[in-house]
């Protein structure tokens, strides 16, 4: 297949590029600088050139402080951004797969989250998010809908800045051995190459629609931590901490999990466990790239 990726110099563009570059597909990664999704033009003139028979959209204002701070920039790349591209696969005869996220639930409930369940975001960023979704769905006939969860991967994520999670635990746990993390938001952490090899697979069936795309199982971000030290054999005492100690400028949803039925379903579903997962990043990525200075206690 000739595959276009967008944001395919991201945390999860990247790794989507490898998926589908190993699988022997003809892939174009495309960046910020060869694609503003925002501007029909822009995405009607590259994939006129290209004529790909998937367009893999993983672009996204991800930031949720400035999409709060700039909704109208918000909306034209989250919402307006998935609609230009799905407006250019339907005329191109391509399937559109979109990534979206567990920020369109509002966090209430205490079970997982089906692709059946109403949608309700707290934020803008959720709300961008959402209606992207609406938009690639009832624009391009042909179309697949991932809502993931707690992602993390070697390349950084450019749009929210700094280490993921796990990278930022673990250069703490060189510097100290004491952290304080949140024991009240529930997540699934979810690897950016697990997910990756995910939509491959997908790619290759005909079962359009939404589906929700994380790794099986889930935590709060304490357990997340406890796990990544444990892993890594590094002797730091995790203290818990609620949501208020930390308060945050913008609402978030305190319970994030999805559940794959769409994928099992379909029998289409490739995760494993979090833990097994975060397991193989944390060996394929040692400590060494993440240029740490220990200092003293």
């Amino acid at each position: 297949m000739r595959i276009a990726v967008v944001g395919a110099t991201g945390q999860l563009g990247t790794d989507v590029v490898r998926a589908f570059v190993a699988q022997g597909d003809t892939v174009f990664g495309l960046s910020h600088d060869d694609i503003d999704i925002a501007v029909l033009d822009s995405v009607s003139g590259k994939m006129d050139v290209l004529r790909p028979d998937l367009i893999v959209n993983t672009a996204a204002m991800h930031h949720v402080e400035h999409c709060e701070q700039n909704p109208e920039m918000a909306f034209a790349i989250n919402a307006l951004g998935p609609r230009n591209l799905a407006t250019v696969a339907r005329h191109l005869g391509a399937t559109i797969m979109h990534i979206s996220t567990d920020y369109v639930f509002d966090g209430a409930r205490r079970q997982p989250y089906l692709e059946t369940d109403l949608p309700r975001p707290l934020n803008t960023y959720g709300n961008t998010k959402l209606a992207g979704e609406h938009y690639v769905c009832s624009v391009a006939q042909s179309h697949f809908v991932l809502r993931t969860s707690g992602l993390y991967g070697t390349s950084p994520c450019r749009g929210k800045g700094g280490l993921n999670f796990a990278d930022l635990m673990r250069k703490l746990g060189m510097e100290r051995r004491k952290v304080r993390v949140v024991d009240s938001e529930f997540i699934t952490p979810t690897s950016t190459s697990q997910l990756a090899r995910q939509m491959v697979l997908l790619s290759r069936s005909n079962n359009f629609g939404v589906f929700h795309a994380t790794a099986e199982g889930s935590c709060s971000w304490f357990d997340f931590a406890q796990e990544i030290f444990r892993i890594c054999k590094l002797p730091v005492e995790v203290e818990r901490a609620k949501s208020e100690d930390f308060p945050a400028k913008v609402p978030r949803p305190r319970y994030s999990v999805l559940e794959n039925g769409a994928l099992k379903a379909a029998g289409l579903n490739a995760f494993g466990p979090w833990q097994e997962a975060l397991c193989e990043y944390l060996e394929r990525n040692p400590l060494a790239r993440l240029d740490v200075t220990v200092t003293a206690n």
